[in-house]
């Protein structure tokens, strides 16, 4: 593996048996780290073989859906395993991704350090221009720790220089579709995030881009696809928090509250210093008329996030519509907030 990894220029290698029994098969597929030799990930797909051509296309979805994340995440811990001082541009916006999944204030401030060195360290690397575009627009929209339309500003020109950088990367397409459904413009984003699906039709920042443009613009139904489809493409991607509390919005909007509370306790046990998912959880039981519990959702979302719960409670942010926010003020209200 070693020696293959060194021919092809390549860090990882897929590698693969096949063994066929009357109408059955087995394929087997296992990544490697070529210079550990290290095994990442392995999974076995037993199937029929009554159309070999469907089953191949099945097998080949399903290998390139599992990979994606594998990758990262190794990536992610082997630029952790590396000491600060011999970070290069790839090393630091791993490391940064890392920081950047752990939904708390200061692992994003931590996260957008790393990502300015990523750029300072190569000045052509998109992946660092966009990483810190995501960081300045959780400091706005999840944490409050900044000015929102300063961060928007400069979240955008810094994915408009990705894109100029390398247009044909998916990432970079699908990181300018984030920055405009939270500046509002949910038609630019869901055309930004349609362009990146063509590049990589499996990409599943894309189709999760995609999903919070439909989400913040009405289209639930469709949002909830692509939402699902991004998280099976990515179980681990470092936004899953955002993810989540997007299919909660949904779930309470579309006036299924207990869906949205159900789907809002789970974010809350996977990520409890993610602020924006109380909020949500408050209102959906003050819908159900909950009221103990309710108020203490409503007690630990200003506790948590007391700037960010004031952000989108006192004044609407640009991606969510008047009547979305009048509906999420009613629940609050049932929930004992008082203006």
């Amino acid at each position: 593996m070693k020696q293959i990894g060194r021919d092809l220029g390549v860090r990882y290698v897929l590698e693969g048996s096949l063994r066929k029994a009357g109408n059955r098969i087995r394929v087997t597929a296992q990544l490697v780290e070529a210079e550990t030799g290290n095994h990442v990930w392995a999974e076995r797909y037993d199937r029929d073989l009554i159309d070999i051509f469907a089953v191949q296309d099945e097998i080949t979805e399903a290998v390139t859906i599992a990979i994606a994340p594998a990758i990262a995440d190794a990536e992610q811990h082997r630029a952790r395993r590396k000491p600060p001082g011999s970070l290069d541009a790839w090393a630091a916006y791993q490391h940064g991704l890392w920081h950047l999944s752990k939904t708390t204030a200061a692992d994003n401030a931590t996260a957008g350090e790393l990502f300015q060195r990523s750029i300072d360290l190569d000045p052509s690397f998109a992946g660092g221009y966009c990483g810190l575009a995501t960081v300045q627009l959780r400091s706005a929209v999840t944490f409050a720790t900044h000015d929102i339309l300063e961060m928007l500003r400069s979240a955008e020109a810094l994915a408009r220089r990705a894109v100029a950088l390398d247009g044909s990367d998916a990432e970079v397409r699908a990181c300018l579709a984030r920055v405009l459904w939270v500046r509002g413009d949910h038609a630019a984003a869901q055309a930004a995030a349609e362009e990146a699906l063509a590049l990589s039709p499996n990409l599943a920042s894309a189709h999760a881009e995609l999903g919070a443009a439909l989400v913040f613009s009405g289209g639930w139904t469709d949002g909830t696809k692509a939402l699902e489809k991004s998280v099976r493409l990515d179980p681990r991607d470092p936004r899953s928090a955002t993810r989540l509390n997007q299919m909660t919005i949904i779930a309470y909007l579309s006036g299924d509250y207990q869906a949205a509370v159900t789907i809002a306790q789970r974010a809350v046990q996977s990520y409890p210093d993610y602020p924006l998912s109380y909020r949500w959880l408050a209102a959906a039981l003050g819908q159900l008329d909950r009221g103990e519990k309710a108020k203490q959702a409503l007690d630990e979302a200003i506790a948590i996030g007391s700037a960010s719960f004031d952000l989108y409670v006192r004044h609407r942010v640009p991606f969510i519509r008047p009547k979305d926010h009048a509906h999420m003020l009613e629940g609050l209200r049932k929930a004992g907030w008082e203006e």
